[in-house]
């Protein structure tokens, strides 16, 4: 299969519109080809286009920061001495003077299929800024490695947020060229839009279809888009597990596998969790094989000290793509731990992605019924599933007509 860069670097005619044109990259680490060069690099081999700038999202060009609210300063690349304006520092939406650097802004994100994840967001302030100027914005597509599955409840309306572009579920089940096509929809957006789409992506075919692979394509290596999504493991449990992130209970940073537990800490008894889990909803627990692990972080929360968690393993013989429902399962350990401990101090009380008067793990969730949920000793899990469901399926009856696999 290909993805959207490596059709745009094969096919003459697919660049011959930005002929005369000033093009821009917006890319990150993961923005490679076929043959691991980063697009930027084989973008400028290419003698018919014209790249005047590049653009960086959170976590910078180069993937090197490490936690959120960590910034990146605009640079010159030494190499091809070009801006590299980063849309993670002084500034998330694209200014004035960064939109002048260009005609067309080629978008070549590696995306993990979640409404939190940074890079969804920045497409959108990108089309933002490009509306009614005459600029140009053109996704090179990529797999969401997650798939097509939905899942979790739909951004209230006045909660959006740089990890809350619109009213989407957390688990949205397109890819980043698709959700541009929404995005200019649903904000009645006015520019030039176009998608390089892969060839041959299958997104529900198993594993043995070397273009499938449940998302993600069994012939292309996984290389980190951010400096915690280090494995396919991690992308498919990250709709769940970043809800950790707003929360006391560490979600392994400073570790070899990061949002790959449902929690871990010094005070949590993981075998009393799983046990509960079991007990009160054993079918969230399917298309995964849970192992309790112990694990003690070099940096960031419990530092040196010795942690109980679970790990999650979605994947080889004990991963089933339909049944695998991240958000639920997270939703469920901070409900085991909140009955098993009424007085643990779940919720993380700081400011998370510029937010600063609402909880964290209110932003994370697009509103507080998830919070609230976990908290009220009389709630069950069919009450989340039923005002889940609700949202999932209005989600993939607004988002079919944008599906372009």
């Amino acid at each position: 299969m290909k993805f959207g860069i490596d059709r745009l670097l094969a096919d003459s005619g697919l660049r011959a519109p930005l002929a005369g044109r000033r093009v821009a990259l917006v890319a990150h680490p993961a923005s490679l080809t076929e043959d691991l060069t980063h697009s930027l690099d084989a973008l400028m081999e290419c003698g018919d286009l014209n790249i005047t700038a590049a653009f960086g999202p959170q976590h910078g060009l180069k993937g090197d920061k490490q936690d959120n609210m960590v910034e990146t300063e605009d640079e010159v690349d030494s190499q091809y001495r070009i801006p590299i304006f980063s849309l993670y520092g002084k500034v998330r939406r694209p200014s004035l003077q960064m939109m002048d650097a260009a005609d067309v802004f080629l978008f070549d994100l590696q995306d993990l299929g979640c409404r939190i994840y940074t890079f969804v967001t920045t497409l959108l302030y990108m089309l933002e800024a490009a509306s009614g100027t005459g600029k140009a914005v053109w996704v090179l597509d990529r797999p969401n490695p997650a798939g097509r599955p939905v899942e979790g409840t739909l951004l209230v309306p006045g909660q959006e947020s740089f990890v809350g572009a619109g009213p989407m579920p957390m688990r949205h089940g397109l890819t980043l060229g698709e959700m541009g096509r929404w995005f200019i929809d649903h904000y009645n957006l006015d520019l030039e839009y176009r998608v390089i789409e892969m060839h041959d992506w299958l997104p529900e075919a198993g594993p043995k279809a070397r273009m499938g692979g449940f998302g993600w394509p069994e012939d292309r290596v996984w290389i980190n888009p951010s400096p915690n999504a280090a494995s396919l493991n991690m992308a498919r449990a990250y709709a769940g597990t970043v809800m950790l992130e707003g929360t006391n209970l560490s979600e392994g940073r400073g570790t070899t596998r990061p949002l790959e537990v449902l929690f871990g800490a010094p005070d949590v008894d993981a075998k009393a969790v799983a046990s509960y889990m079991r007990m009160a909803a054993p079918q969230w627990l399917e298309g995964c094989k849970l192992r309790e692990c112990w694990f003690t972080p070099t940096f960031h929360k419990y530092e040196g000290a010795l942690c109980n968690g679970l790990m999650v393993h979605a994947e080889g013989p004990f991963y089933d793509h339909e049944r695998f429902k991240p958000w639920r399962l997270q939703a469920l350990a901070f409900k085991a731990i909140r009955m098993l401990n009424p007085s643990y101090d779940i919720w993380r009380d700081f400011p998370y992605e510029y937010e600063y008067d609402r909880l964290a793990i209110d932003v994370i969730n697009g509103g507080p019924a998830l919070r609230e949920w976990v908290d009220d000793p009389s709630s069950e899990p069919m009450d989340l599933c039923v005002m889940a469901r609700a949202d999932e399926d209005a989600w993939r009856e607004r988002s079919a007509p944008y599906l372009l696999y």
